[in-house]
């Protein structure tokens, strides 16, 4: 299965929970930032970029607890910053797991090797490991020689020790599909668990012309989307048709809620126009109809899968075709 059935039974519950109860708003992942610290400068994030006044402020472990459950997510994303540096790490992910709630603790890979002794293998948890390319790409967006295989020797041992690993590749605008699909090949050689591929958003406080336009993304995806039966994508089929310009998708920015040491970003992920006290004022007094492609022009060429994987599953919900894809990709990876 290209997720632990334990989550694949949740998420089947929470959706049709929240179907049955007529929720239109409701969060499927919970995007959690205890630190915005990193030990990389990577060119395309905005994060080290937009936080740079607060770069030694975390959230407690006790705050990082209370937004699990304050959202009640059944997947919590655990990103940054790089969260391997920060010091309460372990309790927060044991005691995130210990809500029964699923964790993707995702990680440059740089110290992923030195923490493996701070987690115990469990279905509840996955490392997800950012990769944008092989060595002399990926070390050049890390702006740091030698990244790639410290990356890719983190995976090696968390795989030895039993861990579930997948991968994220972020997309830019001198990205070879060629050399995508080699990586994808070695990962799979790793014999990690799920690739995911998204592409950049464009960061206002991000210099340099390297985002992807909407009608760049699908013409550089495209050509990765006839690789999906090669690859263990964990991105939906739908989203990946998405991706690839075959069909149409809207935002659910409501989908992914951010919590971080300023409190509930707002609106999305992706975009900061303040923040929120708490969960409940998030979703609440965000006008969300003034987001999203056609109302604000910061969206018109975003496609990335925290906006748009939730709204990918409510198209699948619409056919039995796309359902049937669902589970055979949840099954069998493809």
């Amino acid at each position: 299965m290209i997720f632990p059935w334990q989550l694949s039974l949740r998420l089947a519950g929470y959706l049709g929970k929240n179907g049955l109860r007529r929720r239109k708003r409701f969060p499927l992942v919970l995007m959690l930032e205890p630190t915005f610290r990193c030990n990389l400068s990577c060119a395309g994030c905005g994060r080290i970029r937009e936080n740079r006044d607060i770069m030694d402020r975390m959230l407690s472990a006790d705050e990082c607890l209370d937004a699990v459950d304050e959202a009640g997510a059944p997947v919590v994303s655990i990103t940054g910053g790089e969260p391997l540096l920060h010091p309460d790490i372990r309790r927060i992910v044991a005691e995130t797991m210990a809500r029964k709630r699923f964790v993707h603790l995702c990680t440059n890979g740089l110290l992923l090797s030195s923490s493996l002794e701070k987690f115990k293998p469990s279905p509840y948890l996955s490392f997800v490991v950012h990769l944008d390319g092989l060595a002399q790409t990926h070390d050049g967006i890390a702006g740091r020689k030698g990244v790639f295989d410290i990356a890719v020797e983190g995976i090696r041992a968390a795989k030895r020790a039993g861990f579930q690993v997948r991968t994220n590749t972020t997309v830019f605008k001198a990205t070879s599909t060629g050399e995508i699909e080699k990586l994808f090949l070695l990962l799979s050689q790793l014999k990690v668990d799920g690739i995911m591929i998204a592409p950049g958003f464009s960061y206002g406080a991000v210099d340099g012309d390297v985002f992807l336009s909407r009608k760049e993304i699908s013409e550089t995806l495209a050509p990765i989307y006839g690789l999906r039966k090669k690859f263990r994508f964990y991105n939906t089929p739908v989203y990946l048709e998405f991706l690839a310009g075959k069909r149409q998708l809207a935002c659910s920015p409501w989908s992914n809620p951010t919590r971080d040491p300023r409190g509930w970003k707002q609106p999305c992920y992706l975009i900061t126009d303040g923040h929120c006290r708490t969960f409940k004022e998030l979703m609440e007094q965000t006008q969300w109809d003034s987001y999203g492609v056609g109302h604000d022009p910061r969206c018109a060429n975003c496609m990335v899968h925290s906006g748009f994987e939730a709204s990918a599953l409510g198209e699948a919900g619409k056919s039995l075709d796309d359902m049937w894809r669902m589970v055979k990709w949840d099954v069998f990876g493809n």
